[in-house]
């Protein structure tokens, strides 16, 4: 029996719906591997596919399948966190077995603040809602408050990584943070809204301020509770976008 060779010609395969730089838990429920069209391919051919060296999936190819792109499913129960390698052994009539290049994968299936409950709809009851001053909170934000900016804190939450995105949205604005760093990790998260998007959002008597994270596989923790703010004293500029307080 001839053992397996490693043909330089067999591309590594390629996953069709991974995000950024690995596998979410969205895209780990339906995960998709790509074979691409190599040399010699023929009617009868058999892919092997593999995930870390365990069998995962195979096809015999057809005709329709020749000089095409092949598509192959991995269960979902071979996906955990960590890295992963996937490979494939391609079998040909008179041929021995040869093995492709393999695809190293990251793989992360905690979402930021844990799984959101489908009953929520798109709010995560796990994210603590934005700490902001009790002053402000009772008050609401005035004229001179606005000049200054509206201090705000995000809680450390559950599954909390570096390169987590938060996007803080204060009214219908909503405002980048840069990409968490390693020491910011497992602290809370200390935000300065500025005057421009405080007076973007407008004047609003219930102002609703939250945020959601995105991890850097793209699982998304959905928005956190809502905090109501009133924003304003029915001042003028303040319903004017763009203009500086007088």
């Amino acid at each position: 029996m001839k053992s397996p060779s490693n043909k330089s010609e067999l591309a590594a395969p390629a996953l069709t719906k991974s995000h950024k730089s690995g596998i979410n838990l969205t895209s780990a429920a339906h995960l998709l591997v790509e074979v691409a069209p190599y040399p010699g391919m023929e009617d009868g051919d058999l892919i092997e596919l593999f995930w870390d060296d365990c069998y995962v999936a195979s096809k015999v190819l057809n005709t329709r399948d020749v000089g095409t792109t092949v598509t192959l499913r991995v269960p979902e129960s071979f996906i955990a966190n960590g890295c992963s390698r996937i490979h494939y052994r391609l079998m040909q009539v008179g041929q021995g077995p040869a093995l492709s290049a393999a695809t190293r994968v990251q793989i992360k299936l905690d979402c930021p603040g844990g799984q959101p409950s489908a009953m929520c709809g798109d709010e995560n009851q796990s994210l603590a809602p934005v700490s902001i001053p009790e002053t402000i909170r009772r008050q609401g934000v005035n004229p001179n408050q606005v000049r200054r900016g509206v201090p705000l804190t995000i809680e450390p939450y559950l599954n909390m990584a570096v390169d987590d995105e938060i996007t803080l949205r204060w009214g219908d604005v909503r405002m980048d943070l840069p990409a968490l760093k390693a020491s910011e990790v497992g602290e809370p998260i200390h935000v300065w809204v500025p005057p421009a998007i405080i007076l973007e959002a407008g004047e609003d008597l219930r102002l609703e301020v939250t945020y959601c994270i995105l991890d850097r596989v793209g699982n998304n923790s959905r928005w956190a509770p809502a905090r109501t703010l009133k924003i304003g004293c029915a001042s003028p500029c303040l319903t004017v976008r763009g203009k500086e307080i007088q």
